[in-house]
């Protein structure tokens, strides 16, 4: 009964999807990206050659795909990827790696056959979450191997409540759990699920070979100078809140570097209206008397945090989701965010090990900022805990592939 009331939903929600378009620019990329990948799927020939499919709900789930996928290209093997948001697809679709990007369309069953049969991989793999009911039938029904990579569970989330039978039974198409600690095991184990093993966290692989590429960005350099630097990445305007009187309190020696996790222009004059303190913004050019650089611009982050001497990043502040901690901490960065951690492990294990630190408001965010730029010994103690615990945690791509098989 719930599978017919999910399937009917789920026809309901694709027929009314054309008239969501209105509501916003990306929910009209997330639409007619849907109408053309279907299109895509109808005509392409897909054939003549062994696909691997890769499903990544944004772009957090991609990085995570990466190690994975250069493991797994070869030759032989050409990748398809999927994405639920807009903000994967759009930034990612174009990715050397990627031999076909497609929005996934809606999880219905003809949707779910589509996809399947014009494709025909050899092998799904599903990152971290995002388990679909008729993607995952038509893959059963094909016989075709369905990977979890990286997922993480915890005892409360609803696929294991006793209301959720329906969702618990979609689980049970996997074929095997990828898992990133013990306690996911243990709950996907109590839960009856044997098909698990404990892999780690592909995004620790994806982070650390960032150290081997180049990283310098010439304007940070003429930005930073020779100031301390602080870069407050993936904000949104709830940790604005914590971090604008710190900026404001600053003096002379100390830099900001801030990078937004949605580029918007208004939202970006209000931060800068904000701003006490002399304010550069990316897009009009680089003015190194300013004491603020703001970064109008995708892509950079990763590099920028190379030239941290502290790295806050944001979502944690409030209810949006925690970005990458690993990024800045694999270059030896102290890591600040918010106090909602409790659904990312690895902010727990980074803190345990001494690599980061939880602040709450604007208070606690000023005396611990200025708290670790004045002590350099112990802000170098943290920055080392922190690249210690990532290389600690290397080497889950290569367990994956051990275990795979298709």
């Amino acid at each position: 009964m719930l599978r017919l009331f999910y399937n009917l939903f789920s026809y309901l929600f694709e027929f009314i999807m054309p008239f969501l378009t209105v509501i916003s620019s990306k929910m009209k990329l997330f639409v007619v990206g849907r109408i053309h990948s279907k299109k895509t799927l109808q005509t392409a020939n897909f054939s003549n050659d062994n696909w691997l499919w890769f499903h990544c709900a944004s772009l957090g789930e991609f990085e995570q795909a990466v190690p994975l996928i250069e493991k797994l290209k070869t030759d032989t093997h050409k990748i398809v990827v999927t994405f639920f948001s807009p903000s994967g697809y759009e930034i990612k679709k174009k990715h050397h790696l990627i031999d076909r990007a497609l929005y996934l369309p809606v999880d219905t069953p003809k949707n779910a056959k589509l996809l399947v049969e014009a494709v025909k991989p050899k092998a799904a793999f599903f990152i971290k979450y995002d388990f679909w009911e008729n993607y995952f039938r038509a893959l059963n029904v094909q016989k075709i191997p369905i990977y979890m990579v990286s997922s993480n569970f915890r005892k409360n989330q609803f696929y294991f409540k006793w209301y959720a039978g329906f969702f618990k039974n979609t689980l049970k198409r996997v074929t095997h759990f990828f898992v990133q600690n013990q306690m996911s095991e243990q709950v996907l184990r109590s839960n009856g699920f044997d098909n698990v093993s404990i892999s780690g966290d592909t995004r620790f692989d994806r982070v650390y070979a960032q150290l081997s590429m180049d990283n310098e960005l010439d304007f940070i350099k003429q930005f930073k100078q020779n100031r301390q630097c602080v870069v407050l990445g993936s904000t949104w305007p709830d940790c604005e809140t914590a971090f604008v009187n710190a900026i404001n309190e600053s003096n002379e020696k100390v830099c900001f570097v801030i990078a937004p996790h949605e580029i918007n222009p208004d939202k970006i004059k209000e931060l800068e209206n904000k701003l006490a303190v002399k304010t550069s913004v990316f897009s009009r050019g680089i003015d190194p008397l300013a004491n603020v650089l703001i970064i109008d611009a995708i892509g950079y982050l990763t590099k920028i945090y190379s030239e941290a001497d502290i790295a806050y990043v944001g979502g944690a502040m409030g209810q949006t989701g925690m970005h990458n901690i690993l990024e800045p901490a694999v270059f030896g960065v102290p890591v600040l965010v918010g106090p909602n951690t409790h659904k990312f492990p690895e902010a727990k294990a980074l803190e345990k090990h001494g690599g980061l630190q939880i602040v709450t408001d604007a208070k606690s965010f000023e005396k611990t900022l200025f708290g670790l730029l004045e002590n350099e010994q112990q802000r170098l103690k943290m920055g080392k805990s922190a690249k210690d615990f990532v290389e600690s945690q290397v080497g889950a791509t290569d367990k994956i592939v051990a275990e795979a098989t298709f």
